[in-house]
């Protein structure tokens, strides 16, 4: 079947699904499935900007409310995982994943699930270490700090996906994998984004949970977005046994969803023909939820999953194939993962604008009848709990964090031994929360619908391209062919040229060295809209 595979969405739903319509008409290509690697934004109204940790003048509507309403419907099954910019509030209330709208679902915090036989995995947000030990203790409203520990990752859901032993085939990260960059073309990534220079010859560029991962689980494929680059790699796993067969994983990371931006992938996976059209549950990872159940934790505690070191009875929770049974037993053998989106929350009405709308916490019923049906934790349940129990708290004091690269920062120690405060390189083409050398306002909110009517796509924009059958790449920095070179191997096809013209890249208030200009940096990769302005004007 044909998979579409996109990079950070950023709401611009019109945008991607026309494209993939632009194809269809000019090359007859449909895909069945569109796999979004994150900063999807499922903003339904104006308080759900409110929990977008972006600064106030990039919330923007864009477009998924109309879908979430109803107005429209997604062309195509669109399964996707949250980036370090989404509706925090809308995401958290699908834990375990579920429906935001009609044809396009969420796989929660870590997910697995099927569709025609196809096994695909995902974890959303992205590592920070000093909160990837912590419970997930957030709800709105959010402060200055739990609206970005809304979405980093935590090291139970890493725990959970650790206990797959069957074959994954797709898995998506919207951070990259640390290391990633040493299995492809590093001079050419280095040549279209030399901030990353220092990072990568430190080998600290990127999420080491998501490293760790991509060890374990060795798919067939994995997607990643975040950096707003195009760049391919090919890692080939070590066996742990003379009769493990070998295994390699075909990496690529897609750009941003903007016009002569190559944010689109095409690829052909092997699916079973027999098999529905249904998107699934996947039984083994239903098992291992309910395996996991007692290590769910919604403090900010720092803890450590269990571990053979003579400190916890248990650390092994992989399931039998008779706990898998089990799940097929409880399902009557039907997977199929039930249409059973329901509204959560007033959607945006361009004519009546609500600009102080404010968030709150929301249980979903799509989350409490999964949890009902395989006995699990209902998170924000157990949250709400412990706020009117007086047990927990909903939201961390209000403390100074410093963020300053993708691995975390120095006022916690990691169980990584990765951490790197000291660098102060940035990705020119992301949004930098404190560009303005201040706090954000949560209260600010500056609504800009998208248009009507949807703009006219240049003739010259370059937005698709077909994955060759091969995505193999040579590690040796001497190769002088880039990635673009590696999509046109193996008969790949594209549909537009690119402009031929390179925009420059603009840095955020610093110098022509790179240096800030206005307080010290908190995050590497936080600017993601750097260059849109710069698109909109071409």
């Amino acid at each position: 079947m044909k998979v579409a595979v996109a990079g950070c969405c950023h709401g611009a739903l019109d945008k991607m699904y026309e494209t993939l319509e632009l194809l269809q008409r000019r090359h007859n290509v449909r895909p069945d499935l569109l796999l979004c690697c994150g900063d999807f934004q499922a903003v339904r109204n104006e308080a759900d900007l409110r929990c977008m940790a972006v600064p106030a003048k990039y919330r923007h509507m864009q477009t998924f409310y109309r879908y979430y309403s109803g107005e429209k419907k997604a062309p195509v099954l669109t399964v996707f995982i949250g980036g370090n910019h989404e509706a925090s509030n809308h995401l958290q209330e699908l834990p375990y994943g579920g429906w935001v709208a009609p044809n396009i679902y969420y796989l929660g915090y870590a997910g697995v699930v099927r569709f025609r036989g196809v096994r695909i995995g995902g974890i959303s947000g992205i590592f920070k270490s000093h909160d990837y030990r912590k419970g997930h203790f957030e709800c709105p409203p959010y402060n200055q700090q739990t609206i970005r520990s809304a979405y980093h990752v935590r090291n139970i859901e890493v725990f959970k996906l650790k206990q797959l032993k069957r074959p994954i085939d797709i898995f998506m990260s919207h951070d990259w994998p640390r290391s990633i960059y040493h299995y492809g073309n590093k001079k050419q990534l280095l040549k279209m984004k030399s901030f990353f220079r220092q990072e990568v010859e430190s080998n600290t560029l990127g999420s080491p949970a998501a490293s760790e991962l991509l060890q374990h689980l060795k798919p067939t494929y994995w997607f990643s977005a975040h950096l707003h680059v195009k760049f391919a790699a090919f890692m080939q796993h070590e066996t742990n046994s003379k009769e493990e067969l070998p295994k390699a994983t075909k990496f690529l990371a897609l750009d941003k969803c903007l016009p002569h931006r190559d944010f689109l992938q095409i690829i052909d996976v092997e699916h079973d023909p027999n098999a529905g059209d249904s998107l699934e549950y996947d039984a083994e990872w239903i098992a291992v939820l309910k395996a996991t159940n007692s290590l769910v934790n919604v403090t900010q505690s720092s803890w450590n999953m269990p571990e053979k070191n003579g400190l916890h009875a248990k650390w092994d929770y992989s399931v039998t194939e008779e706990a898998i049974k089990e799940v097929l037993e409880e399902l009557n053998h039907d997977l199929k993962i039930p249409c059973n989106f329901t509204l959560t929350a007033a959607c945006y009405d361009p004519s009546k604008p609500q600009k102080n709308m404010e968030p709150v916490h929301t249980i979903n019923p799509q989350t409490t009848e999964f949890c009902a049906c395989f006995g699990l934790t209902d998170i924000n349940d157990r949250i709400q709990q412990a706020k009117e129990e007086g047990s927990g708290r909903g939201e961390c004091e209000e403390e100074e964090e410093e963020e300053i690269d993708s691995t975390g920062s120095a006022e916690e120690p990691s169980e990584y031994n990765t951490d790197n405060s000291g660098l102060s390189s940035f990705n020119p083409d992301e949004i930098m929360l404190d560009e303005e050398g201040g706090e954000e306002d949560l209260s600010t909110c500056s609504v800009d619908p998208s248009p009507d009517h949807p703009p006219e796509f240049s003739t010259s924009f370059s937005d698709i391209r077909i994955m060759p059958d091969s995505m193999a790449v040579s590690s040796d920095d001497a190769m002088d062919s880039n990635n673009e070179e590696l999509d046109k191997s193996g008969g790949s096809e594209q549909v537009e040229e690119k402009s031929s013209t390179e925009r420059s890249l603009k840095r955020i208030g610093g110098d022509e060295n790179g240096n800030s200009g206005v307080k010290k940096i908190k995050r590497r990769n936080q600017a993601i809209y750097a260059a849109e302005d710069e698109d909109k004007t071409d």
